[in-house]
């Protein structure tokens, strides 16, 4: 790696000459040097395509095909930045990200035109990466050079949505020497170096198939391989094709490979690290005991406000050691919490007053969000990053991740955390996946649900919850859903708001646990409008205070 590199416009550069294969999606390989050219045309492309004045912006909207990252480096070469606009978006919604980046041109494919169809993009030129017109409009930039003497660390690089579970997705800026410096970061973390193919699954219209995934190898010089889509049934396949060795994921991913067939030669591959998110402990054993792979949780908020990173001697279930400036707040009263409590079974005693939102205090590399001052000052309150989520940190200043702000439940005056009861009930042998949240209680607070995908069995559950030692009294779910697949966002996150809106009126079926009983039965329509079954809408929850508050 090239300790110089500063800019994802040099890393681009750096590739000119390099004839080793670089870039492969499906029965397409790039050179490096043809990644870099490529690059390069499209910037001299885009520089004559932006209007004089306007922002110099261009929306991707492509699945993982060469022209995602090649309009990457593009937008390095042009200075101009890269706003993903995410193809699971529909309509009004859809539009709103295109406009609300301030996209002049937007980049798609003949696959995603049926999403344009009818909408009002004033002022945005179109381009179809796999139309007639495209090649035309290229030849006269055929044989450009990389040039990246103009790039500045500081030049706007990406905007990247974050999730819009309260509100509209939030625009989240990334600058040049940002995304360099967390390439470089992980590829010293992880020691990875130009002889690595990055397995890139994971759609790149998100944060993370850039960041913790492109990045890395952009500063190695380290080949990509790109999957159109994720796949769970084609994971190995790839991985064997392209002789990966490294990869990202977030969501559900781990869970979907894990619930493919097995195979006697599962562990005849190439691959050596995974790096992601919300995998687990349970799962992430699952993995490397099937395939011998080791994956790393990590945590980094969206924004890059704040970073936990994995070291030897982490405990298990918990992210990493907390870095000066990292702290655990309580939501209300601004103060630090207690550290964490533990009982011999390794349940936490004291999750009311453990657990808070983490906090970064120290300088922070967040660079803000595109045109949303209000959401920018919420993050920035008091001059600190506030991150959005829930953790706790034992004695030794580990933090263990508790979920999402909106996330907390409250059953009966105490707070629970949805990813500490997720972590237990994935556990449970029938479930494919687990998602944990809190439907309103007919009198105050919530009450626990869980959806199951997979396999579920009313006595069986009920029978391994009384096994579970660190199953706090007031942590089992009161409402079970059982669907035959999680409902996940296209970055296989399970749609939690979605879920919780509808509560246990949904078409699946709902098994419950009366209070006072052991086991649970079907839930009927009579017991649904009965008196011990949530009855209040969710603007109750919001009455009883406990979504996040504003400071």
């Amino acid at each position: 790696m090239d300790s110089v590199i500063r800019t994802v416009a040099e890393a681009v550069a750096a590739r000119w000459g390099d004839h080793r294969a670089g870039l492969w999606c499906g029965e397409r390989v790039y050179s490096h040097h043809e990644v870099a050219g490529g690059a390069a045309a499209r910037a001299a492309l885009l520089a004559d395509l932006l209007p004089a004045g306007s922002v110099p912006h261009v929306g991707v909207l492509l699945d993982n095909t060469p022209e995602f990252p090649l309009w990457l480096g593009a937008a390095a070469l042009a200075g101009a930045a890269v706003a993903g606009i995410n193809p699971t978006r529909r309509g009004s919604e859809l539009a709103r990200d295109v406009l609300h980046t301030e996209c002049p041109v937007l980049v798609t494919e003949r696959a995603h035109l049926p999403l344009l169809a009818g909408l009002e993009l004033p002022g945005v030129r179109i381009l179809v990466t796999d139309g007639p017109e495209y090649g035309g409009l290229l030849a006269p930039y055929l044989g450009a050079f990389p040039d990246a003497s103009r790039a500045r660390p500081a030049d706007r690089m990406l905007l990247y949505f974050t999730s819009g579970s309260t509100g509209a997705p939030k625009a989240a800026l990334c600058s040049q020497g940002r995304l360099a410096a967390a390439g470089r970061s992980l590829v010293t973390q992880f020691g990875l170096s130009a002889d690595d193919v990055h397995y890139v699954c994971m759609p790149m219209f998100h944060g993370n198939a850039v960041i913790a995934d492109w990045a890395p190898a952009l500063v190695t010089g380290a080949g990509v391989a790109l999957r159109r889509r994720f796949s769970a049934s084609g994971f190995l396949a790839d991985v064997r094709r392209y002789r990966a060795t490294y990869f990202t994921y977030v969501g559900r991913a781990v869970q979907y490979v894990l619930a493919t067939e097995p195979r006697a030669d599962d562990r005849e591959n190439p691959l050596r690290l995974g790096f992601g998110t919300e995998a687990g402990a349970v799962d992430a054993a699952a993995f490397e005991e099937r395939f011998g792979v080791r994956l790393v949780e990590g945590y980094g908020s969206s924004e890059g406000g704040a970073a936990v990173q994995w070291s030897p001697g982490t405990p298990a279930g918990a992210v990493g050691r907390a870095t000066p400036g990292l702290v655990v707040l309580d939501q209300e009263s601004g103060a630090e919490c207690p550290a964490a409590v533990f009982d011999s079974g390794g349940r936490l005693l004291n999750g009311e007053q453990a657990i808070g939102e983490l906090v970064n205090r120290a300088p922070s590399p967040f660079e803000g969000y595109w045109r949303n001052p209000g959401a920018e000052a919420e993050r920035r309150r008091g001059g600190w990053y506030w991150t959005g989520d829930l953790f706790y940190r034992d004695a030794d200043g580990y933090l263990y991740f508790a979920g999402r702000t909106d996330d907390r439940i409250r059953v009966d005056g105490e707070n629970l955390a949805a990813a500490m009861i997720e972590n237990i009930l994935a556990r449970y042998g029938g479930a494919d996946a687990v998602a944990v949240y809190g439907v309103p209680d007919p009198v105050t607070g919530d009450q626990v649900m869980a959806t199951v995908a997979g396999r579920f069995d009313p006595l069986d559950f009920a029978e391994f919850l009384l096994a579970q030692p660190d199953l706090g009294t007031k942590m089992a779910p009161r409402f079970v859903r059982v669907v035959e697949r999680m409902p996940v966002t296209a970055t296989n996150k399970i749609q939690r708001a979605a879920l919780r809106g509808e509560g246990v009126r949904c078409p699946d079926p709902v098994w419950w646990r009366p209070p006072g009983e052991r086991t649970y039965r079907r839930l009927t329509p009579e017991d649904a409008e009965g008196p011990l079954v949530a009855t209040r809408g969710p603007s109750s929850v919001r009455r009883q205070g406990l979504e996040p508050r504003t400071r």
